[in-house]
């Protein structure tokens, strides 16, 4: 595979037709292993321009995806390695709903279509997760609205501590199902 990388954390393909192997994927792995957010995605689109967006993502078991939404977006997501959970918070952070997925092997749920604009987040279950997926672009960082009341990431004793009271409120919530 042939990619162009544009920071430590997002490639792209540099490839007319893309396609995935396992050593791809592996290579992939070894490098979010390295990143200290422990996430990388190959971009398989031409640039942040394109209409379209399918990405090859990478996250280890300690990387925070902080709450978020994509107003005007869908999104989807196929596992294809690991385990998550795709928390669903409401407007003030409560935990609407917890989607467990994993790969399809497995026999879990291993796919979901967000059209709603839904404050949500991955919380990592396994080693690492590897994903595909697929939003509409073109992509502008501002168009990403962060749950305010989530930490930013900057501090890591505020997104351990919020990890953990985020897992115990998870945890309670799958137990009443």
């Amino acid at each position: 595979m042939r990619y162009k990388v544009q920071n430590s954390e997002v490639l792209y393909s540099k490839e007319s037709i893309t396609i995935a192997t396992r050593a791809d994927i592996d290579l992939l792995k070894q490098l979010s292993a390295n990143n200290p957010r422990k996430r990388i995605r190959l971009c398989t689109h031409k640039d942040p321009d394109d209409c379209l967006h399918e990405m090859l993502i990478v996250h280890g078991l300690d990387a925070y995806v902080r709450p978020h939404r994509h107003p005007g977006k869908t999104e989807s997501m196929h596992v294809i390695e690991g385990l998550v959970d795709v928390v669903l918070f409401t407007e003030d952070g409560e935990v609407d709903r917890v989607i467990s997925m994993g790969d399809y092997a497995a026999g879990n749920t291993f796919y979901y279509r967000m059209s709603n604009t839904i404050f949500h987040s991955l919380i990592i279950r396994s080693e690492v997760l590897v994903f595909h997926e697929i939003t509409n672009g073109p992509f502008n960082r501002s168009d990403t609205i962060y749950a305010p009341w989530s930490p930013d990431g900057s501090n890591v004793g505020e997104v351990n501590a919020y990890i953990t009271a985020l897992n115990e409120r998870v945890r309670l919530m799958q137990s009443t199902l």
